[in-house]
């Protein structure tokens, strides 16, 4: 990404698990930060922003400069879609900075996903599915109009998430005990997993989740190793997480008038090449409407591209 200006821009991709902030300057990316999650439905909206903040305050003494010298901030946070949420941390933000002489002129909050699908095409239009530990597909089409498909978060969908894997993989390790499905070797993988978990005391499952002890995508890679391990209970609910993913983006097709549209997949559990992310290009692939495409950039290429358009608009 080229900018023609020297613009100093501060980027964040607040995810479901991590938080990705980098400062943009010169040129060249002058400074890396992470966090634990941001997002709001899981951290509230206070220490959401309590965590962007510190994010951007690392940025700025890395890179040895003032706030001041920022030209715009842009701030991706999971679960952020409606224009009051938005607004709301935005004036959180501005607040909270002020406590520690930190002022942002030009600052937006928007969803993490709309930074993706900034950075995914280049400001041009298709179709992203992300897969992290949640999932979500957005689109842009002509005009610039943005479709979102899923996304509803874990406690009513996400389907095919990590999240959504591993709540379906303890359901099915409790049906197991009880008799009412299938045997699996995530009964006694799980136990190991998890230190305050007893399958002498079954129960405890339920006290460990209660706890805190575990969430439901630290399960994930567990049963995604029991999958490739052969174990059919885990490996069906690979298979249906791919059938689901595979949905969103033929459920946005219709927002298009081309008959192909180039789909791009993002997120930890592609970037990891899991066998969720192998089955799932698959289906794309084999899939004639769609056309499975490398994203050109990550949602931090697409908060600066969009920092920059902020900043060119205000001139």
């Amino acid at each position: 990404m080229d900018f023609t200006n020297d613009y100093t821009i501060i980027g964040i991709d607040g995810g479901g698990t991590h938080t990705r902030g980098i400062l943009y300057r010169e040129g060249k990316i002058k400074a890396k930060s992470t966090s634990g999650t941001t997002r709001i439905g899981a951290v509230g909206v206070g220490e959401s922003c309590e965590r962007t903040l510190n994010v951007i305050i690392d940025l700025c003494n890395q890179a040895e400069i003032d706030s001041n010298e920022l030209d715009a901030v842009v701030v991706g946070l999971a679960g952020v879609w409606l224009d009051e949420e938005k607004k709301r941390s935005a004036a959180l933000l501005k607040t909270l900075g002020r406590s520690y002489d930190v002022r942002f002129d030009d600052l937006i909050v928007t969803s993490d996903a709309e930074l993706a699908i900034e950075g995914a095409f280049d400001g041009g239009n298709g179709a992203i599915v992300i897969v992290g530990t949640g999932s979500i597909a957005l689109a842009r089409v002509d005009k610039g109009e943005l479709h979102r498909c899923g996304g509803w978060g874990i406690e009513i969908d996400d389907e095919g998430s990590g999240a959504w894997i591993g709540r379906e993989g303890l359901t099915a390790i409790v049906r197991a005990i009880d008799g009412r499905g299938k045997k699996t070797a995530l009964v006694d993988i799980v136990e190991e997993l998890i230190p305050s978990i007893d399958m002498s005391k079954p129960r405890t499952i339920v006290k460990a989740y209660s706890e805190r002890a575990f969430q439901y995508h630290m399960l994930t890679p567990t049963i995604m190793k029991c999958a490739e391990d052969g174990d059919a209970v885990s490996l069906e609910i690979i298979n249906r997480a791919a059938m689901h993913l595979g949905e969103l983006p033929l459920a946005l097709q219709e927002n298009f008038s081309a008959k192909t549209v180039p789909v791009a997949l993002l997120g930890g559990i592609i970037d990891a090449n899991t066998l969720l992310s192998q089955l799932l290009q698959k289906n794309i692939k084999e899939n004639k409407k769609l056309k499975l495409v490398a994203p050109k950039g990550t949602a931090l290429d697409g908060a600066l591209s969009i920092g920059a358009k902020l900043i060119e608009i205000g001139q």
